[in-house]
């Protein structure tokens, strides 16, 4: 019998998976999975049931929580030799990847896609020692997602990003970079940068239009140094996906990336703090096995 996995935070989406975990294994069992579970219980615990997961050959890893959750599920997947397939349950605040694979917020509907399995071969990004699946950032703004606490992100939902960002506005710094993408180089005064795999970054769809999961490129971002009024200008036109033709947006394509900066820089890792820069970006194309449907397909029309 194949044997699955099911890694959940207990507190994700109100303990909305916590509540739906007897219907989750009930499921899993009817597909023929032989289920079990694990709850985190704080940081990087995710990460390690993960690579136990993988050690033991599970056939099947069910992640069950926000992106956080993921985050560290991918970490402990990405390194391993063996890496089972890969499920989704989004509860989360955001679910960026759940976003880009077109699967369902409703636990049914994410089961569904798990059971009547639907595969897809997904990249993911490597940056330094850690691993990344939906985007890699820097600068001020980009703090905000591992900034905004578990309380606020309950209490409001994705609008207490929009309040800790506005916080933020008038914060902003800039500075000299060189980007190395690919045979290319890039050096000038930035206010920040996007290493995107997906289009959905922080619940927005828009940001990234260009981004595919599945394409072996990155789609390299760039703000360069520009005044208050023009970066609200921008932030505008970013919601509807029409940024990238501004005067002071640069867009690449690459599948190797190497960021240095001049002062000193945090990085933003899937919305996690992911160390300082410099940091060289990798593709890992084809990565890992998910399922998650195309979608055309009329199991998201039903």
């Amino acid at each position: 019998m194949k044997k699955a996995r099911v890694i959940y935070n207990p507190t994700a989406g109100r303990e909305l998976i916590k509540k739906n975990l007897p219907y989750v294994l009930e499921r899993l069992e009817q597909a023929g999975y032989e289920a079990s579970t694990h709850s985190t219980t704080g940081p990087n615990d995710a990460k390690l049931a993960a690579r136990i997961a993988c050690e033991r050959k599970y056939d099947l890893i069910v992640a069950a929580g926000g992106d956080g959750t993921l985050f560290e599920v991918i970490n402990g997947m990405a390194e391993q030799e063996y890496r089972p397939t890969l499920g989704i349950i989004p509860t989360g605040t955001t679910n960026d990847l759940a976003r880009a694979l077109g699967i369902p917020r409703e636990i049914e509907a994410a089961c569904n896609i798990i059971c009547t399995e639907h595969l897809r071969s997904i990249d993911i990004g490597k940056a330094g020692d850690k691993y990344f699946v939906n985007i890699a950032a820097g600068g001020t703004l980009t703090e905000l997602t591992y900034e905004v606490t578990s309380r606020l992100k309950t209490i409001f939902g994705q609008f207490a990003y929009y309040f800790k960002g506005i916080e933020k506005l008038p914060k902003i710094a800039h500075t000299k970079v060189k980007i190395k993408y690919d045979d290319k180089v890039f050096e000038d005064e930035i206010m920040l940068f996007f290493v995107c795999n997906s289009n959905s970054v922080g619940g927005f769809e828009h940001l990234s239009p260009e981004s595919k999961l599945d394409d072996g490129y990155f789609d390299l971002i760039i703000a360069k140094k520009m005044n208050f009024f023009e970066l609200i200008f921008l932030g505008g036109k970013a919601l509807f996906g029409k940024h990238l033709g501004h005067v002071k947006v640069k867009y690449y394509q690459a599948k190797h990336i190497v960021i240095e900066a001049k002062n000193e820089m945090k990085l933003n890792l899937d919305g996690e703090f992911g160390g300082m820069l410099p940091t060289e970006f990798s593709n890992l194309h084809k990565h890992i096995n998910v399922f998650a449907l195309d979608k055309k397909s009329d199991l998201l029309k039903k």
